[in-house]
Order: structure tokens, then sequence, then C-alpha cells
């Protein structure tokens, strides 16, 4: 019998001309998706960032073999380094805080793509040596040409990277490759800026090319948001007006501005947190069902949501900001905002930050979204949280439900990630008495493999070329208009009121709760 692929006279037949291996197939789930062929340069790469997360995450991409073997890493900075002195600073961060146990196969296999040059940002012959690096690397790894470039670097260092890749040669694409650009946020300090910004990096690189990183969408019980939704028959009928309260959404931080204060001050919480992180949480968890969860139809359901946004008419009852005092946390006394070093002693910057906001749609209309940040909190946490309306008619005696709160859906995104539902349950006994109960799903007790870093996804999503988690330069812009007017407000305030580190920031959060009849929840 004739093999297939053999013709009657026995010479070979033609493969077709556009195959595809059906095993890369993204509807195929017995294999994962991997990277082909590419290299990631890190702008920054002796920074925080750099050292617990990105060689981290790279690490456990190529050790999850999630990486090809044709995969460089190219370090850019001021040190004078060999490739080997590199690898070796590459090495102590891996093992210092990977996900995934220390491995020396996959270590050696990662160490030969490394490479390292030294140079400033405004050093042109440092970027031809980058560019002849780059080709070292198609040449020696077969890299065939797809580099991503991660900016790992403050903002106002972005525009002259940006031209310095395109003066190179190093953002342009030779066929059937690609370059892609990678910024960190914030995008911009204000909406100005963040148009600027987009100005000079679209002139270097495409639209398609360009990743806005927000790690915060990279989690994985963020992505369990939409199948929370969108999977299951049981919560999309309550997820409206007619039965929620409100939403609360919090990133809590234990710690302070730590060594961040050349970055931290004059930006602030709202700027640093909010205008990303919380604001992208809240269009996912008020967003309409998408037509597919490719990039464009969930930006575009992202997209409305942000634009039907409307801030409170009265900024100064409707949002809150504050600075950390000195206090205790934990059994360890801490200083104060003002205290830190590197600080301005009379800076106005806010480490706390809460507002409303009311998304104008016929599913949300009523229902406020209160979103808080801050430093020097009781605990670190991320989470949000659906409140849901009390009972109409309750046939109990008021002694019976005293203790019965609100019926809540909560999602943790950090650092337990899971859901829990709150709701009301008799006490054991003969009396009628109703108190809340908590039923708890946790990642890390549902499932045998634990959940990727957010770091992991991101740069996988990039390498891929797979956009969906990454705001676009839209949803940046609306981003900041909805915060721009609550940051002009705030300018005119002075110094911001005060809180005791540890606690749950100041009285003035309390009372804009208050003044809609709600309380701030316990994480």
């Amino acid at each position: 019998m004739e093999s297939p692929h053999t013709s009657l006279d026995g010479d070979a037949a033609k493969e077709p001309e556009h195959w595809v291996n059906p095993l890369l197939d993204p509807r195929d789930l017995r294999m994962p998706r991997i990277a082909g062929p590419s290299s990631l340069v890190i702008f920054g790469v002796t920074g925080d960032l750099a050292k617990k997360k990105l060689l981290p995450a790279v690490y456990d991409l190529a050790n999850r073999g999630l990486l090809p073997a044709s995969f460089g890493l190219i370090g850019f900075g001021r040190r004078d380094w060999s490739a080997d002195e590199f690898a070796a600073f590459a090495e102590e961060n891996v093992r210092a805080h990977s996900r995934t146990p220390f491995n020396d196969a996959t270590w050696k296999q990662l160490k030969e793509g490394m490479r390292f040059v030294k140079g400033t940002f405004d050093d042109a012959e440092a970027f031809r040596k980058l560019s002849k690096t780059v080709s070292e690397l198609d040449r020696d790894r077969g890299t065939r040409g797809n580099h991503a470039f991660y900016m790992s670097i403050p903002p106002k260092a972005f525009p002259v990277v940006a031209e310095q890749l395109a003066a190179s040669g190093l953002s342009k694409s030779a066929p059937g490759a690609w370059k892609r650009v990678i910024i960190e946020k914030p995008f911009g300090h204000d909406l100005e800026s963040a148009k600027e910004l987009d100005r000079v990096v679209g002139q270097v690189f495409e639209p398609d090319s360009v990743f806005r990183i927000d790690h915060y969408l990279g989690k994985e019980t963020v992505q369990n948001m939409l199948a929370l939704r969108f999977a299951n028959t049981m919560f999309e009928p309550v997820w409206n007006a007619n039965y929620v309260s409100h939403v609360q959404i919090t990133m809590a931080e234990d710690m302070g501005i730590g060594g961040r204060a050349g970055y931290y001050d004059g930006i602030g919480a709202a700027r640093d947190v909010i205008q990303n992180h919380l604001i992208q949480l809240m269009a996912l968890t008020a967003m309409e069902e998408p037509v597919s969860f490719d990039a464009r139809d969930l930006r575009a359901e992202k997209t409305k949501v942000l634009s039907a946004v409307r801030l409170p008419q009265d900024l100064g009852l409707h949002t809150a900001r504050g600075q950390y005092a000195a206090g205790w946390q934990g059994s360890q006394p801490v200083v104060g905002y003002l205290d830190e070093k590197g600080i301005d002693p009379k800076s106005t910057t806010e480490t706390y930050a809460a507002i409303r906001l009311d998304v104008d749609t016929r599913r949300w209309a009523g229902v406020p979204f209160y979103l808080r940040t801050g430093k020097r909190l009781g605990k670190r946490t991320s989470e949000i949280a659906v409140v849901f309306k009390r009972a109409p008619h309750l046939p109990f005696d008021a002694t019976a439900t005293r203790e019965l709160g609100a019926n809540a859906v909560v999602i943790r995104v950090q650092p337990d990630e899971g859901v829990t539902l709150r709701f009301g349950a008799k006490t054991p006994g003969s009396a009628m008495e109703v108190r809340d109960v908590n039923m708890d799903f946790s990642y890390g007790r549902s499932f045998t493999e634990a959940s990727p870093e957010a770091y992991e996804r991101l740069i996988l999503d990039v390498l891929l070329g797979d956009p969906p988690l990454f705001p676009t330069t839209e949803e940046v812009e609306l981003s900041w208009k909805i915060l721009d007017p609550i940051e002009e407000y705030w300018s005119t305030l002075g110094q911001p009121e005060p809180y005791r580190a540890g606690t749950w920031g100041p009285e003035q959060a309390d009372r804009m709760l208050a003044a809609d009849g709600h309380h701030w929840r316990m994480p």
C-alpha cells in the first residue's frame, strides 16, 4: 500500500503551500502555546522590577517549556559587565525570586542566549552596539529578527529610548519578522502627557506593536472574572442595578514607599494605581459580555464602560486622600511619609486615594463604584467586592438578623487568589438567628497547578503577539479623562489628611461612604 505522501512514480508529494501545524491551533488544549524564536531586550535591567519580576518570569517561562531553544535575553544598562557577569547577576535574582525550582539544565540553555550591552539612553554608540548584538543573536541563536524591547525605565526616558531605537534601525521589522515595544505604567501623568507619549512611540512603532503592560491584567483571578461572569448562569442575572447595592474595588499595601521616593513623590496613589489597575478592574467588572475573547471584542466592551463613567458632582464629598503618618506595621514601628528618606517635608503627594465613580448604563444606573488604594494600610490585599441589596422583606425579628450583613461576591486578586460568597445562614440552636457565613473557593486548594505570575503571562503574550490583556491608547486616554478632574481638584486642597500607619486610611474615606449609607468592608 502506498504512503499518502508518495506519488505513483515514487516522488515525494509536495507539502501544501500554507500548511499549518495542527498542534499549534489555540483551540487544541493538549499542548501549551510556546513562543517562537525571539529575544527580549530589557532596558533598566538592574532595577527592582527586572530583578524581582522580569528576570524570574523569563526563567519560569523557560522552566515550564514555554520559551524556544532559540531564545535570547539582552540586558541594557550602565554597568561595565560582560555577558557572564550579567548572567551571574540574573542567576542570583532568579534563585531568589523565581516561582519554579532552579534547574541547572534550564539555566544552562537560557544562559547561552544572554548578552549585555553597556550604555546610557542618550548614547547613540551604545544603541549601535545593541543593534549589532541583536544581529548576532539572529545569526547565532536563530532568533530570526523577532525582538521585543521592554522599557523598565522611568516614563520620562520613554521618548529618548524610542528615538534611539528608530535611529539605530532597531524598530524596523524585516519581512516575516516582528519588533515590539513593552511600556511599563504609568502611561504619562495626565491626559496631555499620555497623548504626547503615544505620539512619540507611534512615530517609531506600529500601533499593533506597542504593548502597554498592566500587570494586574495578567493576574489569574482577573481573568477568572470573565469566566465567573460569562461561563456561569448563576451570576449574570443578578449582576446589575436591580440587585447590586454598590461595588468596592480595593488595592491595599502594608508597605511604605521603600526606596521609590524619586519615583513616587509627585505621582501619588491615584496616578500610580487607580488610573490603570483599579479603573481596568472596574471595566472588567462592569462590562457587557463580549462577542468573543479576541482582543478587539474584549477591548470594545471595556471602552464602552470607560466612556460611560460619570464623576460625582461634589468631589469634596465623594473623594478622599491621605498621607500615612508614623505608627506600627505588625510589631514594628514605622515612620510617616513626610519622614521617609528623599521626601520633601512639605510634600502634598497622597499615599491613600479613594474615589466614587458611576457608570451611566442601563445595567449599572444608580450603582456607585468605590475605588480605593493606599500604602501602610492594615494588610496587603486586592479584591473586588460586589455587594448586593438587602432582601426587600425579612420575615424575622430585628434581633434575629442583627448580625446579618449584605450578600456579596468577593473576587480576591491577591495574595490568596479565589472567590468568596457571603450570605446569611441560620445559626445552630432552637432560636431563629441569622448571621453571615462564607463559601470560599481558593486556587491554591482547588488546583494542583500553581497560578503563574502575572509577568509570565504578559511576557509570553508579547512574544506570541497576543494583545487581549493590554490596554489600548483609547483606554489609557479615557482613564486619564476620569482622573484628571479629580487630580486638578485635589491640587487646590494642600496637605492630604494624615492617617496612622497600620490603619485603613483617613476618616474622610469613611465619611465618603457614610454619605451614601454604606461602609467599607474589612478585607
